[in-house]
């Protein structure tokens, strides 16, 4: 452990903290303004720090290490259609969403489902959304800045332990916020936004230097295997044009490929309609529907929009979220790329002391679960897991001679699931891993900034402090709903000091929960995947809600609890029980149904739900919403501008990465 690193990197992050504590020192927790001042910084933001706040509360470690992660698996570039995606949707959300909420004054997204249709919905979701905070949102940043860390520093004892790191970060991020409440979140996410993506293009320079650097030889045990590249070819070329041979071959034609990494072309946006993950088909409905949720219903982020002081400094803010969002996949999604590349015998290594420690705890006599990487690297392995799952669930299951890593897999897996059925103790207790994908950005900041202190105590406290700020933004929004929605709707407390200090009591509760669930996420193979998995239940659902409830005034009230219920049953049933009847009978182009394309068909069944209704049981009168005339709501001009600007580029990177 480097002494210069540690003091710089603490000074860092201790003084940025301060610095938004000192920042919020006059908010007035009593009195009229009191709720406001702690929960939406006395709606003050200009358009600047909610612009950063905005980035800062999105690209934490939990991209850093989950999209980074899937980028180095076979995903490459086509996972940065979360990012592009969600610059053209923050334009969207700019001038559909925001006007309509803080025209309505609200403090919180599910407060509008009230003034719309009911109490009962407002409940609806906000119960779900603070469960998606706190469970989801939360645990995975503690997981993901704690996995940072235990990797950045894997030969120091107490740092080197997920567990204890989950902890540390934890308590940390829940002083902060209980002291400074959204005004300190905003000032400090100023800083921790403009860092990260400096400390991103950091970490971008150093990798591609060394893959200029790096032996041929080397690198030619990483090409995909459609790549018609050799080690001439990447003698006598740069660092770029090597990315390019090792993941797209010499003139593109490592196409993209349904398979485990290196099965395709990596360096492509669209993907087969087959893909697991982010199917073509999936760009048209399905990964919209998340993005929408995300960054226009989605209490953690909208809640910097709420705070603004205008309409107009609110749009400019977004608009200039949405043009740093173009950025991110160059300063995140390549360099996981390049740290498959650069060091997959890390990856592997990591994988090796993760699948150790598993077996460790549950010992060999246990259902386990396999990814593809573990079957191609460890074939005998991978049999032996089989024949211990059918010992146990009392039966004969044997791979075929000719069967692809991908099928071999995908007996072991089924297998193993099975068990439940018989009983529910039966449960896998964990993943076996090939290579530990979650860890590669960790591992490239370990191997390439380390050995620089005077370099590497920014990007670690980059990195680190962004956690910080992240949890404590999502730590306030929890809290918020929790105090506003469920407390102070239903015991009628009005009284600021009150509210003030019951938010306070839910940060203490809802971060020991996080902290409670955050190590057990190491057992997902993508904790990326793991995020956006569990948002299929509520986001379609609400998302077509909140339509309804902007467009169209004349739905019943009691459609807002009806989609919301009917797009939870309908996504439970498309993942356990429809779906896979469907791919059993050979109904459907996968071996699964893609979660976005579950997320789309849910969506167009709420939409038709809420047709039928608005026709069969129209309102007699349209309903009328509140109006705060306490906010400017005159829209920017300049923000349309810009906006525009933002679409036409996002087209341009499309074009470019096709």
């Amino acid at each position: 452990m480097n002494s210069i690193e540690i003091i710089l990197f603490i000074v860092a992050v201790v003084g940025v903290i301060a610095l938004g504590i000192w920042k919020s020192r006059d908010e007035v927790t009593s009195g009229e303004t009191g709720a406001s001042d702690y929960f939406l910084a006395g709606r003050g933001l200009t358009w600047w720090l909610v612009g950063f706040s905005l980035i800062a509360a999105n690209i934490s470690t939990e991209q850093f290490v989950g999209m980074s992660g899937s980028s180095a698996n076979w995903l490459g570039m086509a996972i940065a259609s979360y990012e592009w995606i969600a610059a053209v949707t923050l334009v969207f959300v700019a001038f559909w969403f925001l006007p309509r909420f803080l025209k309505a004054g609200l403090y919180t997204i599910p407060e509008f489902l009230e003034y719309r249709f009911n109490g009962v919905a407002r409940l609806a979701m906000a119960i779900p959304a603070i469960i998606t905070l706190v469970f989801v949102a939360t645990s995975s940043v503690i997981y993901s800045g704690a996995k940072f860390i235990s990797e950045y520093y894997n030969d120091v004892p107490v740092l080197n332990s997920l567990t204890a790191m989950c902890w540390l970060i934890a308590i940390f991020s829940a002083l902060y916020v209980f002291v400074g409440g959204l005004k300190a979140c905003a000032w400090t996410d100023l800083i921790w936004g403009a860092a990260l993506i400096l400390g991103g293009v950091v970490v971008l320079w150093f990798a591609m230097t060394e893959l200029g650097e790096r032996p041929a030889s080397e690198l030619i045990q990483t090409k995909v295997i459609n790549s018609t590249a050799t080690v001439q070819d990447l003698e006598k070329a740069g660092a770029w044009e090597r990315l390019m041979l090792l993941n797209d071959g010499k003139d593109g034609e490592a196409v993209v490929s349904d398979g485990a990494n290196l099965s395709g072309g990596k360096m492509h946006m669209v993907r087969p309609k087959e893909d697991s993950d982010i199917p073509w088909t999936a760009l048209l409905i399905g990964l919209w529907i998340p993005n929408l949720f995300y960054w226009g219903l989605n209490q953690y982020i909208v809640q910097r929009t709420l705070g603004s002081k205008s309409l107009a400094e609110g749009q400019k803010g977004i608009v200039f979220a949405a043009f740093l969002k173009l950025i991110i996949p160059f300063v995140v999604v390549i360099p996981g790329i390049l740290a498959f590349n650069l060091f997959s015998k890390d990856l592997n290594e990591g994988a090796i002391k993760g699948n150790k420690e598993l077996l460790a705890t549950h010992g060999v006599s246990a259902l386990y679960k396999v990814d593809v990487d573990y079957v191609k690297l460890y074939p005998a392995e991978a049999a032996k897991v089989l024949e211990t799952n059918a010992k146990i669930l009392g039966g004969e299951v044997s791979i075929p001679a000719d069967a692809t890593p991908e099928l071999a897999a995908q007996v072991i897996n089924d297998l193993a699931n099975s068990g439940v059925e018989k009983d529910k103790a039966l449960v896998p207790v964990g993943m076996l891993k090939g290579y530990d994908y979650d860890s590669a950005f960790p591992v490239l900041v370990r191997n390439l900034i380390k050995p620089y202190p005077l370099i590497s105590w920014f990007v670690l406290a980059a990195l680190c402090g962004a956690v910080i700020s992240s949890l404590a933004s999502m730590l306030n929004s929890a809290s918020t709903i929790a105090t506003m929605d469920l407390y102070a709707k239903f015991t009628g407390v009005t009284d600021s000091a009150r509210l003030v200090f019951l938010g306070r009591v839910f940060v203490v509760i809802f971060v020991i929960l996080a902290a409670l669930v955050a190590p057990a996420l190491s057992n997902f193979s993508s904790i990326f995947s793991y995020i956006q998995e569990f948002q299929g239940f509520i986001s379609p659902g609400i998302l077509t809600v909140f339509i309804f409830g902007f467009f169209s005034p004349k739905t019943p009230r009691w459609f807002g609890v009806v989609g919301i219920v009917t797009n939870i049953i309908a996504y439970a049933a498309f993942k356990w029980l429809i779906g896979p009847w469907i791919v059993a009978n050979e109904l459907w182009y996968a071996s699964e149904i893609a979660f976005l394309d579950r997320m789309a068909i849910c969506f167009f069944i709420v939409i038709i739900i809420g047709i039928v209704i608005t026709i069969l049981k129209p309102l007699a009168k349209p309903v009328v919403l509140p109006v705060n005339d306490q906010i400017e709501l005159t829209t920017s001009f300049g923000a349309k501008i810009v906006g525009g600007i933002v679409v036409v580029l996002t087209i341009a990177l499309y074009a470019v990465f096709w």
